[in-house]
């Protein structure tokens, strides 16, 4: 097998397995800079030589890996010209940590369809086209879809602009944020409503989140009420 974890480094850096080296660089413990990325090229390829065998996923695996590897360590080395596009340290290793978890979920999603495969492969699919009996039709059907009068009858209806829909069932959507909005409009122009000659006129599901938003008001210190009485007259007044 020709796994990537196999393959073991003898670099200036880094001494060991090339798992442990990548460990290594998302803690931050070695620099992506020191790494001779060339040198672990090299010696995956005498690995290869020497195992005597080719396995395409482990060395799919390996040369994104490497890829990735290289196109951070590139853009350490080379920063772009505007403030902001170098990238940290913390910010690499995110972002290796990123790619070898993508990669890794479409691998894992290959193998995955790889077994539906080949434990499906004995099923065979229906191919050839229906028996002839079931494609005869009568002349005078198939005549009458060619017909100029049915077809523009049938163009015209796809061009008519259909009716309105009926939308009197549904109701306006309230919300406390819209009636914080019409309750600061409303003591805008009066410092002190009638909660009933204001809002009586709304349906009770309006009234009652207009009651909440009232109370946020009165949370947050824009108005308060009084009510002198059981059941009687509310009166809002802005603070």
């Amino acid at each position: 097998m020709t796994s990537v974890s196999e393959l073991e480094l003898d670099l200036p850096s880094f001494q060991g397995p090339f798992d442990l080296l990548l460990a290594v660089l998302l803690r931050e413990e070695i620099s992506l800079d020191e790494v001779e990325l060339g040198e672990i090229v090299i010696a995956y390829v005498d690995h290869l030589e020497e195992a005597g065998e080719l396995d395409l996923d482990a060395v799919t695996e390996f040369l994104v890996l490497v890829a990735a590897l290289c196109e951070l360590k590139s853009r350490l080395m080379l920063p772009g010209e505007e403030e902001g596009d170098e990238l940290g340290p913390q910010e690499a290793a995110d972002e290796l940590l990123a790619r070898m978890l993508e990669y890794r979920r479409y691998s894992e999603a290959a193998k995955t369809l790889v077994e539906v495969f080949e434990r499906e492969r004995g099923a065979l699919y229906r191919s050839a086209p229906p028996p002839p009996e079931l494609r005869r039709a009568a002349l005078e059907a198939a005549v009458q879809v060619y017909d100029p009068e049915r077809l523009g009858v049938a163009l015209g209806d796809l061009l008519a602009t259909p009716p309105q829909p009926d939308v009197r069932h549904i109701r306006t959507t309230v919300s406390v944020h819209r009636r914080l909005a019409v309750l600061r409009e409303a003591l805008g122009r009066r410092r002190t409503i009638d909660f009933d000659e204001a809002f009586g006129n709304e349906d009770r599901f309006t009234q009652a989140v207009t009651l909440f938003a009232l109370l946020e008001l009165h949370r947050r210190g824009e108005a308060t009420w009084t009510q002198k009485e059981t059941f009687g007259p509310i009166e809002v007044s802005a603070q």
